[in-house]
């Protein structure tokens, strides 16, 4: 096997430390490399890296802090060039004229035109008047985006009195007072449930007021710069191109879904009245706890039984042998410099190619660590990009995941959710490896909203197919292969439920349209959600509760929550034309590089995803290849190679 000499020195020293415990040898370098404790070697300070990555993600606070003041003096530079009526009247006059804008490579007139549209989102185009006024919005925006950010997640405190004695251990005790700080989703009592949530969604004034003013200034902005609302505003490029469009989708998908829905909330209320016969209606703070009880029933195997199959090594060593059979890829550990890295266990790899040399560098932050943000992500450090000379300018990014660290005894061992994270993340690490863009401002990941997650969900059906799981999943103790039966059940128990949680996002996406429709709505957003809670999910309304002050993804994602659906679609869509058959199809893969991966945001996504699929995918094609999902069998999604 490839590596196998190098893998017995780099485990013997581990073995030692392991004692009589027997440990698998067969690793690439790669999972050696990620199965052995970090050696503990004291770093220096952490190198030239984008401050946007270091804000988030460096342990010392100092770094954090400096992070934070760069990121506010590079985005006031960028500002004002946003501003600068010289640059657009320039980048106009190009456009304007036919026959220069023609003359422009496919990717370059792309980009000026994304730079054009920067621009007059602005209110660039505008009289100074109006400019002065889309600059007061825009710092309005900003700052009431950030209000009500930080309320999505503020506790709540409720008089004890008014909860029943037995419940009052389950949350934060101070005084007279019970301080909720979440919805306890996953809490059996069906009490504690039920009270969390009427707490924690109770309607905060403030933050009611900062939301209605938020989206009123959003419309205000879009309606200065020429756009009937902002969906309009924020849906300009991307895949599905309008609001309405948006819409359709999400209607369709809706009452194509209803009636699985109901069958998975009617199995739901039969657990509720197995487990609560006294009180067994279903009601929106039941789902998540009992469609993972009727999940785990399903499965029939203990979560942490699949951890030893999928430790941390094995997995990487699973990924580099995908990768380098699809395309040619192959993931090499590096040593890196002192004070390259910010932390101890930060694993540098280089992305090479079998033909085409060095692709890049993916710096792996995968462990838990004090300060940390609890989040799985990827960053562009920095995006690849032709050079004036012609080189290539590599890309380099991070990978940040959330990862035990390994014990004495044993190596990192990831549960089944995690060792689909990691694949999904490496999706977006592969997007920025194998772009090949002329444009940083277009590089990798740097594409529509609602493009972006797809290769990364790509990755996820990879994680979930026997035949790729069989090359890696194998016992860190004895190598022995994960049994296909318990890979059959994990997916089988995924599908449980899966409609009505599709369902769920749905709503969410529906009420994301509606909030940044067209105004004045006439309605406050308490009712908007209400009728839109009784039209797309199918449990009642709780009154007294205000769940869109919790909704933190209007701020990040306003307009745009609809995305992640769009792109599981897509993704489904290329998994079953160019995958199904083979996921290790060299042809197919080398394909997916050239009509989707290469291009970043450079080209239109429509017109990457004509290119995958060999045809324009229409709104029911996007909505039956999300129904397919539920409906296809463990088997045929699993079906072996032979």
């Amino acid at each position: 096997m490839r590596g196998a000499m190098l893998c017995a020195r780099r485990l013997g020293g581990l073995r030692a430390r392991l004692g009589a415990r027997q440990v698998s040898t067969s690793w690439s370098p790669v999972g050696a490399a990620f199965n052995v404790r970090p050696q503990g070697r004291r770093l220096d300070l952490f190198g030239e890296r984008q401050a946007d990555f270091v804000r988030i993600a460096h342990p010392e606070a100092a770094f954090r802090e400096a992070a934070e003041e760069a990121c506010r003096s590079i985005g006031t530079a960028v500002e004002k060039l946003n501003t600068n009526v010289e640059l657009y009247q320039s980048l106009q006059k190009l456009l304007a004229d036919e026959r220069l804008a023609n003359s422009l490579d496919p990717e370059t007139r792309r980009v000026a035109e994304l730079f054009l549209f920067d621009f007059e989102i602005s209110g660039i185009h505008l009289d100074n008047d109006k400019r002065r006024r889309a600059v007061d919005l825009n710092v309005k925006i900003l700052d009431l985006s950030s209000t009500f950010l930080m309320g999505t997640n503020l506790p709540v405190k409720a008089e004890k009195h008014l909860l029943p004695e037995r419940v009052w251990h389950h949350f934060e005790v101070a005084g007279d007072h019970v301080v909720v700080d979440g919805l306890r989703a996953e809490a059996p009592d069906d009490l504690v449930r039920e009270a969390a949530y009427k707490i924690f969604l109770y309607p905060n004034a403030g933050q009611l007021k900062c939301l209605e003013e938020l989206l009123s200034n959003r419309d205000l902005l879009a309606k200065l710069v020429g756009y009937e609302s902002f969906s309009h505003r924020a849906l300009q490029g991307t895949m599905a191109r309008s609001p309405e469009t948006v819409m359709q989708f999400l209607e369709k998908l809706s009452d194509k879904l209803s009636e699985r829905t109901m069958k998975d909330f009617e199995m739901m209320r039969g657990m509720k009245m197995k487990l609560n016969p006294q009180n067994s209606e279903l009601m929106p703070w039941d789902p998540p706890y009992y469609s993972s009880l009727i999940r785990a029933e399903r499965s029939s195997v203990e979560p942490g039984a699949y951890g030893p199959f999928f430790s941390l090594g094995a997995c990487m060593d699973g990924l580099d042998v995908l990768l380098g059979r699809l395309l040619g890829v192959s993931l090499r550990v590096q040593q890196p410099a002192p004070g390259e890295v910010w932390a101890q266990d930060v694993r540098k790899l280089a992305v090479v190619h079998e033909s085409e040399g060095l692709l890049g560098y993916i710096y792996c932050d995968f462990f838990q660590r004090a300060d940390k943000p609890h989040q799985d992500c990827h960053f562009t450090i920095r995006g690849g990009r032709v050079r004036e000379d012609g080189s290539y300018q590599l890309p380099v990014v991070v990978l940040m995941l959330n990862l035990p660290q390994p014990s004495r005894d044993s190596p990192t061992l990831l549960t089944p959710g995690m060792m689909e994270n990691l694949f999904h993340e490496m999706g977006h690490a592969m997007h920025s490896m194998l772009g090949r863009t002329r444009y940083q401002h277009v590089t990798g990941t740097r594409c529509p909203t609602d493009f972006a997650e797809v290769p990364s969900i790509l990755m996820e059906y990879f994680a979930a197919d026997y035949r790729v799981v069989q090359q890696f999943a194998r016992h860190y103790q004895t190598g022995q292969s994960l049994p296909r039966s318990m890979v059959s059940r994990l997916c089988e128990s995924k599908k449980v439920c899966a409609a009505a949680d599709m369902q769920l996002q749905v709503f969410y996406a529906a009420l994301d349209q509606l909030y940044h429709g067209p105004h004045p709505r006439g309605r406050c957003t308490t009712d908007v959600l209400r009728a839109t809670q009784e039209r797309f999910y199918g449990l009642p309304y709780v009154p007294g509760t205000a769940w869109q002050l919790r909704f933190s993804h209007l701020v990040g994602y306003g307009a745009k929550y609809y995305s992640y659906l769009m792109s599981r679609a897509v993704a489904s869509m290329v998994w079953r034309e160019c995958f199904l058959q083979d996921p290790f199809n060299r042809a197919a893969g080398e394909r997916y590089r050239r009509e989707m991966l290469a291009h970043g945001g450079g080209k239109e996504p429509l017109l990457m995803v004509e290119g995958m699929l060999q045809k324009r995918p229409s709104i029911d094609d996007f909505v039956n290849a999300l129904v397919c999902d539920l409906d296809l069998d463990a088997e045929s999604f699993l079906a072996d190679s032979e």
